[in-house]
């Protein structure tokens, strides 16, 4: 695998500067040098507003053996032109490092590199000068290492910053909290509610979320209807989801689930008590979830394959007050690049957001805020509004790409679809909680379980 450190050294005022106000950006000590180091380099403004104009200036800098090269968006307005101004470093996560400039753009340094076009790139882009879609950050510049008989690999990605109120994961949560509390006040009246609440669930949501979640859905939609807009685009032009596609799926799916049960199988006996019989629950539905999935290969679906989001969640979206921005098309860091350009299902892309909604549900039922006593009476009332959500922003998104060439035609298809997505996605989840968070495994267990039901 290869990473990107660019590296600086500072001495004397400038060393004790990066020390103070980022000490982990030390990389080495210099011996009998006055204090000199070696750092990584996105922590010095000067490094940060020479990537800036390396962009929008389209620099070649020559090197040995390679050269970086700035490449500029053929939108590029006047002022992108100014000078960087000032910036900071504005969050660090697994595969990138984000800066903020004050004079309106946003810098990503990909850490983990890989040749070839960078679906991040390619798809802000594509979406920025091929497009009407306005909702992700427009497209400015990237800058590439470039080498003899090799693909060209992106190192940076230059955008519009985004004025916004924070990330649509908080806002939910937030609500989800409220929605909590609603339900709490009446403890006394819901504690032996077995019926479905029907008009009492909407009035305990409220209106305010339902309706976020239809313009989220709406604005899904439209990402969709955008990415398969251009059929002079091989890169973006829709493609049959044919027997062949659909058996590649399948099979995908089939060593997905094996790898997770495995792991599951493996790791029963450290789960808590409390979830273990679940646990077993889901596993004894193992050949149950295959043949879901397995209907797939039964339909001769008329929908087509598309270029997608690819790791798409309530994380990967700003709030502004009014509207919703897309972020982040990397898709799953994890995946080679290769796999995370194919074309799929846009249905995947709305599976992900609906068991993000479980994830986001259960994140504000395990808050440091809630009382222990009260989540056992919650957890049933999470459920309720983690269906009731997906449910709202599925029809939003269903009308919204009605009569699209990748949507089946035939409802069954759809619905066969949708839930081979959302249980390949929740096996998925248990994969990952079991690695990470072990305790966090009971979300995708559910999920599987709801979608088995609901079948």
């Amino acid at each position: 695998e290869t990473y990107a450190i660019p590296v600086k050294i500072a001495s004397d005022e400038a060393a004790r500067s990066v020390s103070q106000s980022a000490s982990h950006a030390t990389i080495a000590h210099f011996a009998d040098s006055g204090g000199a180091i070696l750092f990584d380099a996105i922590w010095d403004t000067t490094f940060r507003s020479q990537l800036f104009e390396a962009i929008v200036q389209r620099q070649a800098i020559k090197g040995q053996a390679s050269d970086l090269v700035g490449l500029a968006s053929d939108k590029l307005e006047p002022d992108h032109l100014l000078a960087s101004g000032k910036s900071q470093v504005f969050g660090a996560e697994q595969s990138n490092s984000s800066m903020l400039f004050d004079n309106g753009f946003f810098l990503k340094l990909y850490r983990k590199l890989e040749d070839g076009v960078n679906p991040d790139v390619e798809l802000n882009r594509f979406l920025t000068e091929h497009t009407q879609f306005p909702n992700v950050p427009a497209f400015v510049g990237a800058l590439e290492y470039r080498r003899t008989k090799a693909e060209p690999t992106v190192v940076c990605l230059l955008q519009r910053a985004v004025a916004s109120e924070g990330n649509v994961w908080t806002l939910t949560v937030d609500a989800i909290g409220r929605y909590y509390e609603r339900v709490l006040e009446r403890k006394a009246d819901l504690q032996n509610e077995t019926a479905p609440p029907g008009a009492l669930l909407d009035e305990l949501i409220g209106g305010v979320y339902p309706d976020k979640a239809k313009l989220l859905a709406q604005r899904t939609g439209e990402l969709h209807l955008a990415l398969a807009s251009r059929t002079d685009n091989p890169a973006f032009a829709p493609e049959p989801f044919n027997a062949m596609a659909q058996r590649s799926v399948y099979q995908n799916m089939r060593a997905s689930l094996r790898r997770a049960f495995t792991l599951l199988k493996k790791k029963l006996p450290d789960l808590s008590r409390a979830f273990r019989d679940e646990a077993k629950e889901v596993l004894a539905a193992e050949q149950e979830i295959l043949a879901c999935e397995k209907r797939l290969l039964d339909r001769r679906t008329n929908a087509a394959k598309i270029r997608i989001h690819g790791d798409y969640h309530l994380g990967q979206l700003l709030y502004t007050g009014k509207d919703f921005v897309i972020l982040d098309f990397e898709g799953e860091p994890a995946r080679a690049l290769s796999e995370r350009k194919l074309k799929r299902s846009a249905l995947r892309d709305v599976a992900g957001m609906m068991r993000s909604f479980q994830y986001a549900a259960y994140s504000a039922l395990w808050q440091p805020a809630m009382r222990k006593e009260d989540v056992p009476f919650l957890e049933r009332w999470a459920d309720l509004w983690y269906r009731q959500a997906s449910s709202v922003f599925l029809q939003s998104y269903l009308n919204t790409t009605a009569g699209a060439i990748f949507i089946p035609k035939n409802s069954d298809d759809l619905q066969i679809m949708l839930q081979a997505y959302l249980l390949d996605k929740a096996v998925y989840e248990i994969g990952y909680e079991l690695n990470h968070r072990p305790t966090w495994v009971v979300i995708p267990i559910r999920g599987i379980k709801h979608s088995l039901k609901s079948a």
